[in-house]
């Protein structure tokens, strides 16, 4: 925003470096104060460049300062103006010295109060005034009369009052206290005084007007007739310039492992579907058991079932006479005399014994007299 475009006029150039206003530059040059690359200019319409050497009264023009903003609480009773012709107090009259040429962000007539932005360069100023750039103005505002809610709802459609179209506005009744009401009225546009003729047009008189916030800018609790300095970078992140960075997460906060895909878990676990094996991955070519390979093997060469068959049965016939020793070596491995021996087995009145005592203290358990 400070620095010289190709082909600008020399007025905006001094004016921007902070000397004085824009008019005030055409005024000196018409004087022949201002010298462009040693040659004295007798027009403002000369056109300079980033390369181009000024110089004011003799002394080479200060380079511009970065453009700055300042939040500032104005009472009733000043005019947003840098002069006035009868001699009334204005927002500039009481400023520290020690700051540079300030214009003000839009108007507020001498009986608003509330936020009034001040900036150093006029492109921001621009910037921030342009309807098209849409910043949100905010008011409070106490009125005489009896509101109708009805006719401050159809205003978000917008108005036209007196020949003049007033674009949507925001407006809702916030306090009904008699004769007087607060309400909070919104606007994108900014035209001269505004509220008032839109109230005026509505039946109602307004006898205080606070704006409480410029776009992301707000009056907050800052003193009457206070200046507050915006810091760059919230300027910059609100004109869309800068960011906000995210906050990184430091060390120790590591990701969390993928689960297993086992059977034995509970979440996670995929049935195995055809073509995979149990363990979710699919089965590769040339992966087959050996008994699905003697099996295909052998299906292929003739004469492959009866070949099958007969190691079958020899399989079989080998196990059954396995079987048939290993029954003769446990007959012969027993002493003769296992025979001559009967097998004893505990008498059978043991367990009916047991049931009878069991049935025994169950009736006397029965039988006992209660406790009256």
């Amino acid at each position: 925003m400070a620095e010289i475009q190709k082909g600008e006029r020399i007025a905006k150039v001094i004016a921007r470096a902070g000397l004085c206003s824009r008019r005030d530059a055409e005024a000196w040059i018409a004087a022949g104060r201002v010298s462009l690359d040693g040659r004295v200019l007798d027009s403002p319409a000369a056109l300079v460049t980033a390369e181009s050497h000024i110089e004011v009264d003799g002394t080479p023009l200060p380079e511009a300062e970065p453009a700055r903003l300042w939040r500032y609480h104005k009472p009733r009773g000043e005019l947003t103006t840098a002069r006035d012709p009868q001699g009334r107090t204005t927002v500039f009259d009481r400023l520290p010295p020690e700051l540079p040429r300030l214009q003000a962000v839009g108007r507020l007539d001498i009986n608003s109060e509330g936020l009034l932005l001040m900036t150093n360069d006029g492109a921001l100023k621009r910037q921030l005034e342009l309807p098209a750039n849409g910043w949100l103005r905010r008011y409070r505002v106490r009125v005489h009369g009896r509101v109708n809610t009805a006719r401050l709802a159809a205003l978000a459609k917008g108005v036209t009052v007196e020949g003049v179209n007033y674009g949507p506005v925001e407006a809702r009744l916030d306090q009904q206290t008699g004769a007087n009401a607060w309400l909070t009225v919104g606007l994108r546009e900014g035209k001269n005084r505004e509220v008032r003729k839109i109230c005026a047009h509505l039946g109602l008189a307004v006898n205080r007007l606070i704006r409480v916030s410029y776009g992301l800018f707000a009056l907050g609790k800052l003193p009457n007739r206070g200046l507050e300095e915006i810091p760059a970078q919230r300027l910059r992140q609100a004109l869309g310039l800068e960011k906000k960075e995210k906050k990184k997460h430091g060390k120790g906060f590591a990701k969390a492992k993928p689960k297993p895909n086992r059977p034995g878990s509970r979440r996670g676990f995929k049935k195995p579907e055809h073509g995979e094996s149990g363990d979710g991955a699919p089965k590769r070519k040339g992966t087959s058991t050996k008994k699905t390979a003697s099996k295909k093997t052998a299906a292929k060469k003739p004469g492959a079932k009866k070949a099958v068959s007969k190691a079958g049965a020899a399989r079989r016939g080998s196990t059954a006479a396995k079987s048939k020793s290993t029954e003769l070596k446990s007959k012969s491995s027993k002493p003769k005399f296992a025979k001559s021996k009967p097998a004893k087995s505990k008498p059978a009145k043991s367990k009916p014994a047991k049931s009878r005592s069991v049935k025994a203290r169950s009736k006397s358990h029965a039988n006992r007299r209660r406790p009256s």
